[in-house]
Order: structure tokens, then C-alpha cells, then sequence
């Protein structure tokens, strides 16, 4: 199994794996066409390897795609998992749609930028002047509800499996439960209706590397993102995630020729 790879850090020790730089992709067609696996190329680089050098990639298009963007990732869950979707509202960022929206909204809300990760671009709306305030730094208005919760379950998915699950506490300034904003990683036993409901949605949707946050409402899970490319400070071993990245590909890969003799290729990553 030949793998090339666009990301050095997440494929670090990798075999029989190639390390090109995004930016130079095109200089190497051929190799790209004949890798078994593409793994973590850059969102922009996906029309160009999937449906132009006819490449399987990794993390899933479905990953990429729906992870890209919390509106259509929310319309997502919507579409297969409303009861378990905080009550969300998304509308245009026009005069007439500001006014519907915090008359709509019980107070305290969430309001979002649809593009941001680590607990960046997340307002708790209090009052009508954090309500402007964020206005005045989004396209589109992306609300929801409050849920009243001190932390949150980072349920990690490689391939069709849960790799692992821990709690993540509220940072000491509170509302943030993300480690990246102050939050704090907590290993006692996760419930089995987290995992569960982030299983349901990677397997539905198709994604195959996401680190999904699932809060619990009395004993109740509800999703509220996942983010495609996440931390590793919650896996206890570093190289678990590598295993079970390989493990998945390898289960997927079809072989090119299963007659022919096998090719044990470099034992460790070519930076090219």
C-alpha cells in the first residue's frame, strides 16, 4: 500500500509513504494517480485529486465537505438527526433577519461564525450589544440554543470505529469547554449514548476522521460540530491513531494486482 501524503505532522512515521508539499501537486501527477491513498490534502486541493486525478483521499470527501462549514454541517445532522440537534436558527445577515432571529431566541444564546475551530468564533449573547458585536463579524447568523452544561464529550472516529472518548471541563473563565480556549481533559467513563450518537452520524454521513462533540442534557446527548482535523491531547498513545488510520486503510485498499508479488516499498516517509 503506497500512501502520499500533504501533511508531514499526522502521517509522521507512516511506511511506504511519500511527503509532497500542497503547493507543488501538480508537478507530480503521476505519483498522485498511483498512490492507494491521498491523505490530508489541503480543502482546496480536492476537486483537482478526486474528480480530476481520480485519487482516493483521506480524511473521506464527506469529511472535508460537511466539516467545512458549521451551517451545512448543522443542516446535515438536521437532515438525519433532528432530535438530537440543539435548536438551531441560520439566516442571511440583513436588518429584517437580525431583528427575527434575537426576538426569536431565548436569552442566553449561542451565535457562531461558520468557519472556525478551537472554541474560536463562539459568542455567548447576553445582552443587545453582543448581539451587534457579533453581527458586524459574520455573512451569515448562525444561532442556537444555550444548553446548560459545565462539559462536553470529544468522541474521536477513525474510520468506522470510535478510537476514544473523554470529557472535556469548562476553562475557568467558563462557557468553553475546548482545551485550546482553557478547558480540561477529564478520563472518567464516557456514557455509551455520546459514542453512540457520534458513531450513527460519522457512519450516516460518511466521515472517517473527526473528533465529534456531543454534550449530555439530563442523561440526553445532543451534537453540536465535529472538527476534521483535531487535537491530540486526549489520546493516551501517540502511535493509537496512527494504527488505527492504517488499519482502516488497509481494510479499504483494494489490490492492484493480489497475483503479483508485493513491493515492500521504503520503510519510512520520502519527503519530496
Amino acid at each position: 500500500m503506497h500512501l502520499v501524503s500533504f501533511d508531514v505532522f499526522r502521517t509522521l512515521g507512516f511506511p511506504d509513504t511519500t511527503v509532497l508539499k500542497p503547493e507543488h501537486f501538480l508537478k507530480h501527477k503521476e505519483l498522485l494517480r498511483e498512490a492507494d491513498w491521498v491523505l490530508f490534502p489541503e480543502y482546496w486541493q480536492l476537486n483537482a485529486l478526486v474528480h480530476g486525478l481520480k485519487c482516493r483521499v483521506f480524511p473521506s470527501i464527506a469529511s472535508y465537505r460537511i466539516g467545512h462549514d458549521k451551517v451545512e454541517m448543522t443542516r446535515a445532522f438536521q437532515a438525519i438527526a433532528p432530535e438530537h440537534t440543539p435548536w438551531t436558527l441560520i439566516e442571511a445577515n440583513g436588518v429584517q433577519e437580525r431583528e427575527m432571529v434575537w426576538d426569536a431566541m431565548s436569552y442566553p444564546f449561542v451565535a457562531k461564525l461558520p468557519k472556525a475551530s478551537m472554541g474560536e468564533g463562539v459568542w455567548l449573547i447576553e445582552t443587545r450589544e453582543d448581539w451587534q458585536r457579533y453581527c458586524d463579524r459574520t455573512d451569515v447568523l448562525y444561532t442556537q440554543e444555550y444548553l446548560p452544561i459545565d462539559r462536553d464529550v470529544r468522541v474521536v472516529v477513525i474510520g468506522d470505529r470510535v478510537l476514544t472518548a473523554y470529557w472535556r471541563t469548562q476553562a475557568d473563565q467558563g462557557f468553553y469547554n475546548n482545551v485550546a480556549q482553557g478547558g480540561r481533559i477529564d478520563t472518567s467513563p464516557v456514557p455509551e449514548a455520546a459514542t453512540g450518537l457520534a458513531l450513527r452520524l460519522a457512519r450516516e454521513l460518511g466521515v472517517d476522521h473527526a473528533g465529534f462533540d456531543i454534550v449530555m442534557v439530563e442523561g440526553y446527548p445532543f451534537v453540536l460540530e465535529f472538527n476534521r482535523l483535531f487535537g491530540n491531547q486526549g489520546l493516551t498513545q501517540g502511535g493509537e491513531l496512527q494504527a488505527a488510520i492504517l488499519e482502516y486503510l488497509m481494510r479499504q485498499t483494494d489490490p492492484r494486482n493480489p497475483e503479483g508479488p508485493t513491493d515492500p516499498g521504503p520503510l519510512w516517509p520520502i519527503a519530496v
